[in-house]
């Protein structure tokens, strides 16, 4: 493989695999921490809308998803999204509905005495949230959300069927200039791995970090 396929199309479309992870990253954990703590809410009409919303998105192809906000939805708003944004907006939806799961078991497991002390204590219910459970759960999370967030990485795979110039679809325009499919798929193999490995050791760093917060030794698989 050359250095001009490397230049023109293998590292703008790592740049924007790792753009899409991010953005869509960004986008899942607002939904997951949004719909999460609402499932955990008092009012049962709010539980029923978070619990609709989790059905809806976990239940749904993040594919067709994908297509439907890009091709469906322009008929029905009178404005379009360029790919990437549809793409981000597909993904983060979709994987926000499992982070919701993570967030609501996590704030389950906190002890029950936990709560009680914070009404006892005249705590609003926002107070208890931030002050008790999420410091609590948080921990908790971190390793469902690194595989999770790896299961992202290589979901963002699906926007080369928009046209979006990520990795793969610079590896299927490589393959179609080369004509070789072993060596540049082998390559973007190990690309994907090494970028799963630095969002993995990150995710580890950050759980050490919480756990330490709250003098909790770290647990054997996240050294």
């Amino acid at each position: 493989m050359t250095s001009g396929l490397w230049q023109h199309w293998v590292l703008p479309g790592i740049w924007i695999t790792i753009q899409l992870t991010v953005y869509s990253a960004a986008l899942a954990v607002v939904v997951a921490f949004g719909i999460g703590m609402a499932r955990a809410h008092r009012s049962r009409v709010v539980r029923f809308l978070a619990g609709f919303y989790t059905e809806i998105f976990r239940g749904t192809s993040s594919l067709v998803l994908m297509f439907w906000i890009f091709f469906v939805l322009p008929n029905l708003v009178g404005w379009a999204l360029v790919p990437m944004w549809a793409a981000v907006l597909a993904l983060g939806l979709s994987y926000g509905a499992y982070g919701a799961e993570i967030v609501r078991g996590a704030l389950n497991a906190v002890a029950p005495a936990q709560r009680e002390a914070g009404v006892a204590l005249n705590f609003t219910p926002w107070q208890r949230m931030r002050l008790i459970l999420l410091p609590q759960a948080i921990p908790e999370m971190m390793p469902p959300f690194s595989n999770l967030l790896i299961e992202l990485l290589k979901g963002t795979a699906l926007v080369s069927l928009l046209g979006v110039g990520d990795v793969s679809f610079a590896a299927y325009l490589v393959r179609l200039a080369t004509q070789e499919s072993s060596q540049i798929y082998s390559v973007v193999l190990a690309i994907y791995f090494v970028i799963a490995f630095v969002l993995t050791r990150g995710m580890r760093a950050l759980e050490r970090k919480t756990r330490a917060n709250l003098g909790l030794q770290t647990t054997g698989g996240a050294r």
